[in-house]
């Protein structure tokens, strides 16, 4: 079975609320600089709107950032990021799955996690 892979959408949400908090910045404020509504911009930051080249080139400009910038984050992210598991699949696994820890019986999942 193939992971699902994160969203692009999803990870240049998480890019550009992270630098925009990191900066101290609203969502006003940069929405304000970018010329795109408040919600909207919120909307993109929690992955749940497709951006255009235009509107991420101006959410960038108003961030003071190159669209490189948010590139280069965002293959970070995705190189970095943690395997997706999905619940069924690891429901599935865990039956197949002869150590102790598989087995803890009910319908409990057992989550392993990497620091």
């Amino acid at each position: 079975m193939l992971e699902r892979q994160p969203l692009l959408r999803t990870t240049f949400g998480d890019v550009l609320r992270r630098i925009r908090l990191e900066q101290g910045r609203t969502l006003a404020d940069v929405a304000r600089a970018a010329r795109v509504s408040m919600p909207y911009l919120s909307e993109l930051e929690r992955g749940r709107k497709e951006a255009s080249s235009e509107i991420l080139a101006a959410i960038c400009a108003a961030l003071g950032i190159d669209l490189s910038d948010l590139l280069a984050e965002a293959r970070h992210e995705l190189v970095e990021a943690p395997p997706v598991i999905r619940l069924d699949q690891a429901r599935y696994d865990r039956r197949r799955d002869d150590t102790p820890s598989a087995h803890i019986g009910g319908g409990d999942v057992l989550c392993r996690l990497a620091a």
